[in-house]
C-alpha cells in the first residue's frame, strides 16, 4: 500500500510535468494539469502528516514529528489508564461478569463430548498432560522432584513428628494390630528357621548330650515353649510381655520428642537415608512408573485407564449439573464475580501498570513498526485519498478562476 500511494503521487508529477507542455493546446490541458498540480500538493502533505507520526520526514529534525517515539511513555500510561478505567473497575468488572454466564458456559463445555464421543476433559486436558510428561527430560525432572523432596525432608523434624503420631496411636489403641503383626511374623519366621534352630542347639550341647539324644529333645522344647510363648502374647492382651513391649513403644514415642539424643540419632539416620545413592536410584524408578503409568492412563492403556475414566466422567457429570441447574449457576457465578472483582480491586493497579512497564521496556523502534503494522494500511490509503481529494479541489479551483 506504501508503494501504491508512493506510485500515485509520482503519476500525479508525471501528469503535471506532460501536461505542462500542452497548456495553449486546448482548454482542458489546463484543467488536468490543475487537478495533477494540486493532487500532488495533497499527496505530499499527507506524506508528511502519516510520516511524521511513526518518524521524522527524511530524517530532518522537524518540529512535532515522530510523534510516537517520541511520546512512548505517555502512550503507555495512558494506555494503561485506559485499561483501569474502562476494563478493571470493580464496576466494569461486575457489570460485565452480570452479563455472563460462566457458568453455564463452563458446564455445556465440560459435558458435551468430544470427538469420538470421548469427554472434553480426557481429549483436551488429557492430551496436554501426555505432551508435558513426554517432552520433560524423565532424568532431569525425576532428579528436580527428588531434590525438592530431599530439601523438604531436610527441613523436616522426623523425630518429633514420629514421636507425636506413635503416642497418638498408643493412646487410641491403634498399635495393637501392629504388634499382632510382629508376633504373627515372629512366628512365622520361627517355622522357617525351625531347622537353623535345631542346629545351632545341635551344634552348642556338649558331646553326651549328643550321645543321649537329649539335644533333639531340648530343641523340641526349644521351639515348643517360644511357640507356646508366642501364642499366649497373642492371644492374652494383658500378657506382661505384650505389657514390656507397650511400655518400650511408650518410652520411644517419649525419648522421639523429648530426648535430644534420640532426636539426633533419628535425624542423622534421616540424612544418611537421603544421601544414600540407593534411595535416589530407587525414587528414579518410582517416578519413572509415575509417569509412564499417567500416560497410559490418558492414553487408556491397560488397568490404570480406570481410574482417569472415572474422574473424567465426574467431570462430565459436574458440567451437566452446572450446565442444568440454575441455582447452582446462581451460586458459581455469583463466587466467579465476587473473585473477579475482589483481583481487579485488589490488583487491577498492578496489571495496569505491568501492561505500562512492559510498554515502557519497549524499543521505540519496536513499538512504532507494531503500531504501523496494525494500522499502516489504513493510514496509506489517507495518502491516497489525499492526492485524489487534492485534485479535485484543484480542478475546483481552476474552473472557478475561468468561470470569474
Amino acid at each position: 500500500m506504501r508503494r501504491t500511494a508512493t506510485g500515485l503521487l509520482v503519476l500525479m508529477a508525471a501528469i503535471f510535468l506532460v501536461s505542462g507542455q500542452f497548456l495553449a493546446a486546448h482548454p482542458v490541458w489546463g484543467y488536468v494539469n490543475a487537478f495533477a498540480e494540486a493532487a500532488m500538493v495533497g499527496g505530499l502533505a499527507d506524506w508528511f502528516a502519516v510520516t511524521a507520526l511513526f518518524r521524522r520526514p527524511m530524517g530532518l529534525p522537524i518540529p512535532h514529528t515522530a510523534i510516537i517515539p517520541e511520546n512512548k511513555d505517555r502512550i503507555a500510561d495512558t494506555m494503561a489508564a485506559f485499561l483501569r478505567e474502562n476494563f478493571l473497575t470493580p464496576a466494569v468488572v461486575a457489570r460485565r461478569m452480570r452479563e455472563m454466564n460462566l457458568a453455564h458456559a463452563v458446564g455445556a463445555y465440560l459435558a458435551e463430548p468430544g470427538k469420538g464421543g470421548t469427554s472434553r476433559v480426557r481429549a483436551g486436558a488429557g492430551e496436554l498432560l501426555v505432551e508435558v510428561l513426554r517432552s520433560l527430560d524423565p532424568e532431569r525432572l525425576g532428579t528436580q522432584v527428588r531434590g525438592a523432596l530431599a530439601a523438604g525432608l531436610e527441613r523436616l523434624p522426623v523425630a518429633p513428628l514420629a514421636g507425636k503420631m506413635l503416642s497418638a496411636m498408643i493412646a487410641d489403641g491403634r498399635h495393637r494390630p501392629v504388634i499382632d503383626s510382629l508376633i504373627r511374623w515372629a512366628g512365622l519366621v520361627l517355622e522357617d528357621n525351625e531347622a537353623m534352630v535345631r542346629e545351632v542347639i545341635h551344634t552348642r550341647a556338649n558331646a553326651l548330650l549328643r550321645f543321649t539324644g537329649l539335644d533333639e529333645r531340648l530343641a523340641n522344647s526349644v521351639l515348643d515353649g517360644l511357640y507356646k510363648l508366642l501364642a499366649e502374647v497373642l492371644v492374652d492382651e494383658n500378657h506382661p510381655l505384650r505389657a514390656k513391649v507397650e511400655e518400650g513403644l511408650a518410652g520411644l514415642a517419649r525419648d522421639l520428642v523429648e530426648d535430644p539424643e534420640t532426636r539426633e540419632k533419628v535425624e542423622r539416620l534421616k540424612r544418611e537415608l537421603i544421601a544414600n545413592p540407593a534411595v535416589a536410584e530407587w525414587w528414579t524408578g518410582v517416578w519413572e512408573r509415575l509417569r509412564t503409568g499417567l500416560i497410559a492412563a490418558v492414553r487408556g492403556e491397560g488397568r490404570a485407564d480406570a481410574s482417569f475414566a472415572a474422574l473424567a466422567d465426574s467431570f462430565t457429570e459436574m458440567g451437566a449439573a452446572l450446565r442444568d441447574d440454575p441455582r447452582l449457576q446462581h451460586q458459581v457465578n455469583r463466587f466467579a464475580r465476587r473473585t473477579a472483582v475482589g483481583i481487579a480491586s485488589r490488583y487491577g493497579g498492578q496489571i495496569v501498570q505491568l501492561v505500562s512497564e512492559t510498554v515502557k521496556r519497549w524499543d521505540a523502534e519496536k513499538v512504532t513498526s507494531r503500531i504501523e503494522g496494525a494500522v499502516g494500511r489504513d493510514l496509506q490509503f489517507i495518502r491516497m485519498n489525499g492526492t485524489l481529494v487534492g485534485g479535485l479541489v484543484g480542478v475546483t479551483i481552476h474552473a472557478g478562476s475561468q468561470l470569474f
